[in-house]
């Protein structure tokens, strides 16, 4: 291992060991509180231009393998972790995390205080900062990452959606027999990709519906021409990475899909463009929520579920002027999930498929699948 020095926006200089890729990096750091899957949370392309702190200290045991990945690469800047394991032990392993992270150019920060870390952000909110093992001067990091842009003004959608569309040919992954289940498809839709997470496919065919994922450019009129034409029958926005506020073209491609009738499901950023679109801008969260035990209460059964979350934004409470309220962050009282009124449109904050996380709110799918 060798050095690597940061520094972050707060004027806070740190240095650490590097295991992962090497180089300077500039991006937002964040800390996620999930136990399990770094795997899944590397290779999820909504950390696109972040740094991910765990909280979990002991990282690396498991190792990865191809089957674990979230989408086809890693996308995260780094992931920073107090005591990196470098010896995996688990039979289904392929590759150790530091030879996965270099594969894919992510830095693997080490023997750090990552409780000092969260509680800063937990104190101050999330906050951009550098990595390096090139540049070790305070005051040059400095400079670096004063002259960089923040991620509120990079479309890193632009970066993570596919550019060719497909069809998913994988639905739940089966525990017991290591292998991905073949789907048994009644209803199609179009998903638009603004960096969908492959287990929310796996969830959606399981659920009965054929995916056809298609990019983020996909022209308006050629998806309602198909539904009108009942080739398919609704359409799924993915989660994905940044700020929703600067994604003006997908504003009005969705509000054209609103006008059409389309049934639509949104989740994390497909949540939140559903309600820009709608006319209420999202705002951004002091330090967001990222992780695998987030409590949400679900408003129409009243019960209350351990979700998997991962936004830096939220959606407003006046939304409530446009649409139900169907859950409810019980950590500070944030909307999880809306049912918008006179519109089969519905939507989650939360990730239902979880990948890592509980499975509790995966029934999302087959309310999806009955709306269809």
């Amino acid at each position: 291992m060798e050095t690597i020095s940061l520094y972050f926006e707060n004027g806070i200089f740190l240095q650490a060991q590097s295991f992962g890729a090497k180089g300077t990096q500039v991006g937002e750091i964040v800390f996620n509180t999930s136990m399990t899957g770094y795997q899944e949370i590397a290779t999820d392309p909504s950390y696109a231009g972040q740094f991910v702190t765990f909280t979990m200290p002991e990282i690396g045991i498991v190792g990865c393998n191809s089957e674990d990945m979230e989408s086809a690469k890693a996308h995260c800047k780094g992931v920073i972790v107090r005591n990196y394991q470098s010896k995996p032990s688990n039979f289904r392993c392929e590759e150790p995390l530091h030879t996965h992270l270099q594969k894919y150019g992510v830095m693997g920060i080490t023997r750090i205080d990552t409780r000092y870390l969260t509680k800063m952000l937990r104190d101050e909110g999330a906050m951009m900062m550098v990595a390096s093992t090139e540049v070790h001067d305070k005051e040059e990091l400095q400079r670096i990452l004063q002259n960089s842009p923040r991620i509120e003004e990079i479309n890193y959608i632009e970066q993570v959606s596919t550019k060719q569309s497909y069809t998913h040919k994988h639905a739940r992954y089966n525990a017991i027999e290591f292998r991905y289940e073949e789907p048994q498809t009644t209803k199609k839709i179009v998903a638009l990709d603004f960096g969908i997470k492959r287990n929310i496919l796996n969830e959606l065919t399981h659920a009965g519906i054929e995916v056809e994922v298609v990019p983020n450019t996909i022209d308006a009129k050629e998806v309602i021409g198909r539904f009108e034409r009942k080739e398919i029958d609704g359409i799924f926005l993915s989660n994905g990475p940044g700020d929703p506020l600067i994604l003006k073209a997908e504003h009005e491609k969705i509000r054209a899909f609103i006008e059409a009738k389309i049934p639509i499901f949104g989740i994390c950023l497909g949540h939140q463009l559903l309600s820009i679109a709608h006319g209420y801008d999202t705002h951004k969260l002091k330090f967001g929520h990222h992780g695998g035990n987030h409590p949400v209460k679900n408003q129409e059964s009243g019960t209350v579920e351990i979700t998997a979350q991962n936004h830096n934004y939220n959606v407003p409470d006046n939304v409530v002027e446009v649409a139900s309220v169907t859950h409810v962050n019980l950590f500070d009282g944030t909307i999880e999930g809306l049912r918008y009124n006179d519109s089969p449109i519905m939507s989650v904050q939360h990730h239902p498929e979880s990948s890592p996380g509980p499975h509790e709110s995966a029934y999302i799918f087959s309310q999806f699948a009955k709306m269809l």
